[in-house]
């Protein structure tokens, strides 16, 4: 009774707790190496980072720890590579590796464009799962130059504290508790529509090509833009502003070019128009007429053959003249010249 085995051990070994992103964690001996967890679990001022990311095979460390930062960010932060130079240890040519290893492996998307007032800025679009987009509802509308305001409470009896923040989902932190040492500028912050408040408008749709005069005489385009600005008396839909006047002259040139009539051209754009309520873009779809019914080069005529001319008198060789010994011009040898000739008969 008095013999001891020492190998068992001296308590029951506690499994550690597992969490929702991942059941499977077995129990961790502490007589074995290894990591062990301490978690606690958050309720404010947290991310979430997929382990793709996180334990990514191909990606750098700073490649990681810049793509979990940037997710941590709210909508508007800047994280160009001067402002994310600043922010760490690391130079700007590190810091431009690691976010061309983000962008190549799909957590991150660049593109350069321009804003309203005319300046070029790069937008940068952070993906916390690289190849699944959020359906359109759900991306919150860029309304340049509005402020963003923290998430407020759903009643009256909560508070910020105890309430759950609005954009609290993976891959977003909670509006207005930035990091230390960023800002969201006024111009770059997001917010979605007021209720009642109308989305902006898309941008239209340009307008279809149109045949090019070869010829581009002044008095073509003129003769165009007069029949556009005539379409209306014969359909008061047909009224167009300068841009698409300016945009379908040329086309409408092309035809009389082509020794097409004013008359047949009125007739082509105004025959078989859609129905009232129907035309909604009339100066698209004269467009579209233009060029696909440009009607073929006039068959080629031969230039007409030139007038006849008076024949050039005849240039006869040089005589000598019978009374002066003058020389003067006649076909034939002999005879007088025209004084001698004159004065013959007067002194007769």
């Amino acid at each position: 009774m008095d013999t001891q085995n020492p190998s068992a051990p001296p308590r029951a070994q506690s499994r550690v707790a597992a969490g929702p992103a991942d059941e499977s964690r077995t129990r961790q001996p502490r007589s074995r190496g290894g990591l062990v967890h301490e978690n606690t679990r958050h309720t404010t001022r947290f991310t979430v980072i997929g382990n793709h990311l996180a334990q990514h095979p191909e990606l750098s460390g700073l490649a990681i720890g810049l793509g979990a930062h940037i997710q941590s960010l709210p909508a508007g932060a800047p994280v160009d590579i001067k402002t994310l130079a600043a922010r760490f240890p690391e130079g700007a040519v590190r810091i431009a590796a690691a976010l061309r290893e983000l962008e190549a492996h799909g957590y991150l998307r660049r593109t350069r464009e321009r804003v309203p007032g005319g300046r070029i800025v790069t937008r940068t679009v952070s993906c916390n799962q690289p190849g699944h987009r959020p359906a359109p509802e759900a991306v919150p509308e860029v309304v340049p130059g509005a402020a963003s305001e923290p998430a407020r409470p759903t009643s009256p009896h909560s508070t910020p504290e105890h309430s759950t923040p609005a954009n609290s989902m993976p891959g977003h932190s909670t509006w207005g508790r930035l990091a230390p040492g960023y800002s969201t500028p006024a111009h770059a912050r997001h917010e979605r529509p007021a209720p009642g408040r109308s989305r902006p408008r898309a941008p239209r749709k340009p307008l279809p090509a149109v045949p090019q005069p070869a010829c581009g005489a002044p008095g073509l385009l003129r003769a165009g833009s007069e029949l556009l600005a005539g379409l209306r008396r014969d359909d008061p839909r047909l009224l167009f502003s300068a841009c698409d006047s300016a945009h379908l002259a040329p086309g409408v040139a092309a035809w009389l070019e082509r020794d097409v009539s004013v008359a047949a051209v009125r007739h082509a754009l105004t025959t078989d128009l859609p129905p009232e309520g129907l035309l909604r873009r009339p100066a698209a779809l004269l467009a579209h007429r233009l060029a696909a019914q440009l009607p073929p080069p006039p068959p080629f005529r031969a230039p007409a053959p030139p007038s006849t001319a008076q024949p050039s008198a005849v240039r006869h060789p040089l005589q000598t003249c019978d009374g002066c010994d003058r020389a003067f011009r006649a076909p034939e040898p002999g005879g007088r010249c025209r004084d001698c000739r004159v004065s013959v008969p007067a002194a007769a």
